[in-house]
């Protein structure tokens, strides 16, 4: 989500409110209570300052790190030898270990590194009142417009943010005043009309009204549904949470920005039952813990701050949200939304419980009370988390060379918890001896009917002790075998002696290969 001004440094309870222009100064209040300009006051003012949009070279820092995301083996656009598509990216050797590392970060962090947090995996096609009861097929919408000039579509939104990014202010004359991203041509707009944002599907022989269903646009609905089977099972009471990861999937009208937006993305939720009247207080526990979490993996504070929701822009089951936004650098918007932290009342558990006639509610025998917790909510996406701890580890240094000159260096200073490489064989010397061979023809061995480089290390070991006993017995024999002829023992001890050996030279040179295909 596009961003008006920076905050001031995390980790004070400081946060910034998109709906304020010009924030003004205000030296009282209390840390946790809003002040003048959506901020949050501390022991002592805080600092705003103007934030500058996203400047030339970071943005061309963004075009390099798509290009060497490809190049490296870490992204690769889905289906490139048909022309690609901005709504779907595939993640290569390197991307799918990183993303890996990190989706094991959260999990551990979120969920087995607690006593108060179990996991989940739900469906990603859930019955379709799910949707209903949540809402999302008659709210989950986005404003979309269409330019009259080229025909693109375009969230109305975004549009908006962006104009209000660069001059300071909402457009006086409305749509009259918003340029075309592409022409440049003022003005040219249809009448905004509203998107769904539910991707659906056909389940049975007939696609027809009763078949039809939706994919998961959130992981959450899994959790929430299940909250009764999950809390029961596991014996837990509030707080406790549910922690789930999976893919999930949204009509994106306009996605773009590499990873950033697309259709199909992958989340890591975690939803935090919470007895009503603490949850202002866990809400802002989760804010800093969540932030605490990127910190610890490598990005600066510097790059990162809040995002206070207005109250008139809070979703319909919302109390309060707060997006953690990271500096991306985008083109005509600097701030990207990186993480969400919503408190989510107990909207969901009673929506569900009124639409299924199953009583979401929970009994504390201690105070004899029966209640529907609250929700605190840590939304993330892994897509969008790989993305920011690359542009943040992306580095580029210079070393001398072989002719006496310089050269730059492209390096990532990944945290070694993520890194996909943690250790590395590289070559030395270009003597072809030294580098790995393609397998050839493997020799016959004289007075044997096997071929000795074909043996696996192991066999070829066992093969060998297993000669070496035979022929220490064939020497202490009284028979001797003719002068002109070498034993049939001794030519397959030496040969399967010297195909060990091979073998293992083989699979040390493999074993090298194989760190060398990860090595940059």
């Amino acid at each position: 989500m596009a961003d008006r001004e920076p905050g001031a440094p995390l980790g004070d309870g400081n946060v910034t409110n998109h709906a304020s222009r010009v924030p003004e100064r205000s030296d009282t209040g209390t840390l946790g209570k809003p002040v003048a300009g959506g901020r949050y006051a501390g022991d002592s003012p805080a600092v705003v300052l103007e934030s500058p949009v996203a400047s030339k070279s970071s943005s061309a820092k963004i075009d390099t790190i798509v290009a060497l995301a490809k190049r490296r083996g870490f992204v690769f656009a889905s289906g490139e030898i048909y022309g690609g598509t901005r709504s779907a990216w595939d993640y290569g050797p390197l991307g799918v270990e990183l993303k890996e590392n990190i989706k094991r970060q959260w999990w551990r962090h979120m969920v087995t590194g607690r006593e108060d947090v179990v996991g989940l995996d739900s469906s990603v096609i859930l019955p379709r009142q799910v949707w209903e009861a949540s809402g999302h097929v008659a709210t989950f919408t986005d404003p979309l417009v269409e330019s009259t000039v080229t025909h693109k579509r375009y969230r109305a939104d975004h549009l908006l943010e962006r104009y209000e990014e660069k001059h300071g202010h909402p457009p006086v004359n409305g749509w009259a005043d918003v340029p075309d991203p592409d022409t440049g041509v003022v003005g040219k707009w249809t009448e905004p009309r509203e998107f769904s944002g539910l991707m659906k599907t056909y389940l049975g022989a007939v696609d027809n009204e009763e078949g039809l269903a939706y994919l998961r646009p959130e992981t959450a609905q899994g959790i929430f549904v299940n909250f009764l089977n999950v809390q029961t099972t596991s014996r837990k009471k509030p707080p406790f949470g549910i922690g789930q990861m999976g893919k999930s999937f949204r009509n994106e009208i306009t996605p773009g920005n590499f990873i950033f937006r697309t259709r199909e993305f992958e989340q890591m939720e975690m939803e935090y039952f919470v007895e009503p009247g603490t949850d202002e207080e866990l809400h802002q526990y989760w804010i800093d813990q969540r932030t605490d979490w990127y910190v610890d993996l490598g990005i600066s504070r510097e790059n990162l701050r809040h995002y206070e929701h207005p109250k008139e822009k809070l979703s319909h089951y919302s109390k309060r949200t707060v997006d953690i936004e990271y500096r991306f650098g985008f083109t005509g918007q600097e701030w990207g939304e990186l993480e969400g932290i919503a408190n989510r009342t107990d909207f969901d558990l009673s929506t569900h419980s009124n639409h299924s006639g199953v009583d979401l509610s929970f009994y504390d025998q201690a105070t004899d009370t029966r209640y529907r917790p609250y929700v605190i909510e840590p939304a993330a996406g892994v897509g969008r988390s790989l993305m920011a701890f690359l542009v943040e580890a992306y580095a580029e240094d210079e070393a001398p060379n072989a002719k006496g000159g310089v050269d730059k260096r492209v390096l990532l200073r990944l945290d070694r918890r993520l890194a996909p490489v943690k250790a590395a064989v590289l070559p030395l010397s270009r003597n072809a001896d030294l580098s790995p061979r393609p397998a050839t023809s493997p020799p016959r061995c004289a007075g044997t009917g096997t071929s000795s480089s074909t043996t696996p290390a192991r066999s070829a070991a066992a093969t060998a002790a297993r000669t070496r006993s035979a022929h220490r017995s064939a020497s202490r024999s009284t028979s001797t075998p003719s002068p002109t002829r070498p034993s049939r023992s001794a030519s397959a001890t030496r040969c399967r002696r010297s195909g060990s050996r091979s073998t293992r030279w083989r699979s040390t040179s493999r074993a090298a290969a194989r760190l060398l295909s990860y090595c940059w």
